[in-house]
């Protein structure tokens, strides 16, 4: 029987085939992709003729199509709705797919055709993109060890390959303890609690057979618990669990596989001739540096801390009121803040949810989209690898864009957080191909018959997530190496927090934000008081950013530390982190950092794109129009549809004439008078 997922796919737009793809079929066709890819390599190196661009560079873009087709599915369902059947492929596939990388970076007789190349490469009359993709294909190589020779070769070799086994491990310790644990609820601890905290306990004590309301680790269950729960000893309970995941002892307990995860990565930086990992990752970052990352986040730090410290008095004062003794608690923090916004802003929650409906949100973030870029959205039929996923066909003048998968709800097989994944990306070479992007979060499922509720910090989620998908569908490259997404690390979070600030433009919001049950409008003066809370909280929410990225920036700019819990708390006491708060991440369940290399010395990069995206939506603002056709053309010509064919820098300065300093994220955080 023919493996449906090396066929030509005749679905809708080439969408994978889900309802034919079984988990049998990845191993044996990941295996006769990767014997194709080696085929085409083999060839590419052993090609008699002279190194041309297209027999070596374009040769070796097209020479892992069909693994490319087969791993975006596969990855594409195991981070969404994983089984233990897909868990284990995960552990085979990483390391062999190390070891193929490793094959081709090593491979001296192609890695010789490239620096012929880069050598006569003033000669070769390419355009700025092909120059473009030269350059990152050397220095990809270079990166990856191929000027190594003989134990040093093969020692990276096997410390890539360990890290890869230990990224995957780390993932599925992450899931394993979000999966397991819950608190069952009696019908007494729901006191407090609004109707939409209720109804998604309940929801989560169905999916887990509980017979009554629980609570999970999910984010989108546990947050709102600990913001209304009036218990605080089951407040404690669920904070505890959920700051303690990856550190439980036993199989699922990640702290081992940190220290040798740091240990491997200064390796491996040696290897290559680099003084710490952090020199070597942000060598190709906008940052630069690891002293340019620092003054960055310290010029945040300081004010951001002083904010959550004078925040903090108040809300001990009113933990004191309620006839508690002793400090403020982290289990605390987000309880009397939500009681304090409330009596400040006159802001309920429970009040606000009902008028930021997740399919009025999704409306909200095509209609921006359109006005912006001319998008149109229209539902497609077609198949998917989960009955909640959603389908859209994006067109612009009537010509097919791209198809917008979303994935919003949580669920027990899927890893925490939000992201987007293109499972197909943009190209032209070989024939114009365009993308399937899809956007994937974990906002609370209701009940059958009910809508879907989202906190304003959701609505900004699903914002966020939407702009990286933007990011891949307005691309308008040759290479799909350079396609989309594929950019610096602290440049790939501009579009999706740009995109962010299209929500809090007021005529979206009395659109879009209708009531559930009247379908009225948000009430103009709530709408007001929203808006004006956005910044509410500001010190505690950056206090718990930063925390996390000096941690990582430390982790990786020095030896690696032996114990990365004392080093952690080593950094915590050093900035004179406040007591009731904790890092968003601590380092057993620090994800970002950990399940791969993708935001090692690299989670501050948030702050680095925040520093641009509040510049960027400073220049809307300017012109007093967050709709201006011409500024939106510009935006999508220089920054959305370049991908990684121009350095970061110039694509910036290209928008806006002009890099940016910290000024306008400090306003736009609320932190500038801190």
């Amino acid at each position: 029987m023919t493996n449906p997922l090396l066929t030509d796919w005749t679905t809708p737009h080439g969408l994978p085939p889900f309802d034919m793809i079984s988990d049998e079929d990845f191993a044996p066709a990941v295996d006769v992709a990767l014997d194709e890819a080696r085929s085409a390599i083999a060839a590419i190196a052993e090609n008699p003729h002279a190194p041309t661009f297209a027999n070596t560079i374009e040769a070796m873009e097209l020479a892992e199509v069909t693994l490319g087709k087969v791993l975006g599915v596969f990855y594409g369902v195991a981070g969404a709705d994983s089984n233990p059947a897909r868990e284990a492929l995960q552990r085979d596939f990483g390391p062999k797919l190390s070891a193929f990388g490793s094959e081709i970076t090593e491979n001296k007789a192609l890695f010789a055709r490239i620096e012929d190349l880069w050598t006569r490469r003033a000669d070769l009359d390419l355009s700025d993109e092909q120059s473009r993709v030269l350059m990152l294909t050397r220095r990809g190589f270079v990166r990856q060890g191929a000027l190594l020779v003989g134990d040093d070769a093969v020692r990276l070799r096997d410390v890539k390959s360990r890290l890869s086994v230990l990224g995957t491990q780390f993932t599925q310790n992450l899931l394993a303890d979000e999966r397991s644990w819950f608190m069952p609820l009696a019908e007494a601890d729901l006191e407090g609690l609004p109707d939409f905290v209720i109804a998604t306990a309940r929801a989560a004590g169905s999916e887990k057979d509980a017979g009554g309301p629980v609570v999970t680790l999910s984010r989108s269950l546990i947050v709102p618990f600990l913001q209304f729960s009036p218990m605080r000893d089951l407040r404690k309970k669920a904070y505890d669990a959920w700051v303690s995941r990856g550190e439980n002892g036993g199989e699922t307990d990640n702290r081992g596989i940190a220290a040798e995860t740091l240990a491997l990565r200064e390796e491996r930086a040696k290897l290559l001739g680099y003084e710490t990992f952090a020199d070597y990752k942000l060598e190709t970052e906008m940052a630069g540096t690891p002293d340019a990352v620092r003054d960055l986040l310290m010029q945040v730090w300081t004010p951001a801390k002083a904010a959550a410290e004078a925040d903090a008095k108040v809300l001990e004062r009113m933990l004191h009121a309620d006839g508690f003794d002793g400090p403020l608690e982290a289990w605390d923090w987000r309880y009397y803040s939500e009681k304090r916004r409330q009596a400040e802003h006159d802001l309920d929650e429970a009040a606000l949810k009902p008028y930021l409906q997740l399919d009025r949100m999704i409306e909200a973030q095509f209609a921006c989209a359109n006005r912006l870029f001319g998008l149109e959205f229209a539902p497609l039929e077609g198949p998917v690898y989960h009955p909640d996923v959603r389908l859209w066909e994006v067109t612009r003048d009537g010509k097919h864009v791209a198809v917008f998968i979303g994935d919003y709800f949580a669920r027990g097989s899927k890893r925490s957080g939000a992201w987007c994944m293109a499972m197909q990306s943009q190209h032209r070479l070989g024939g114009e191909v365009r993308p399937h992007v899809v956007n994937v979060c974990n906002f609370a499922k209701p009940e059958d018959g009910q809508p879907a509720l989202l906190s304003y910090d959701d609505a900004r989620t699903l914002f966020h997530e939407f702009g990286h998908a933007l990011h891949q569908m307005l691309s308008d490259v040759t290479y799909e190496s350079i396609s989309g997404t594929s950019v610096a690390r602290d440049f790939v979070e501009l579009p999706s927090q740009l995109y962010e600030h299209w929500l809090e433009v007021p005529e979206v919001l009395s659109e879009f934000a209708t009531h559930a049950e009247t379908a009225e409008a948000m009430p103009a003066d709530m709408l007001q008081r929203m808006l004006d809370a956005a910044t509410y909280d500001m010190g505690f929410q950056t206090v718990e950013y930063v925390s996390s990225a000096l941690v990582d920036l430390a982790f990786h700019d020095g030896p690696a530390p032996k114990d990365p819990m004392q080093k952690q708390a080593e950094v915590l006491e050093g900035i004179g982190m406040p007591h009731a708060i904790r890092m968003r991440h601590a380092t057993p369940h620090f994800a970002h950092v950990f399940a791969g290399d993708g935001y090692s010395s690299g989670y501050y990069s948030y702050m680095w794109s925040e520093v641009m995206d509040a510049d960027a939506f400073a220049a809307f603002e300017e012109i007093g129009d967050p709709f201006d056709p011409d500024l939106a053309r510009k935006l999508e010509n220089t920054i959305l549809s370049s991908g990684g064919s121009v350095d970061a820098k110039e694509l910036y300065k290209q928008f806006r004439g002009r890099l940016p300093g910290v000024d306008a994220l400090l306003k736009g955080r609320g932190l500038d008078a801190a």
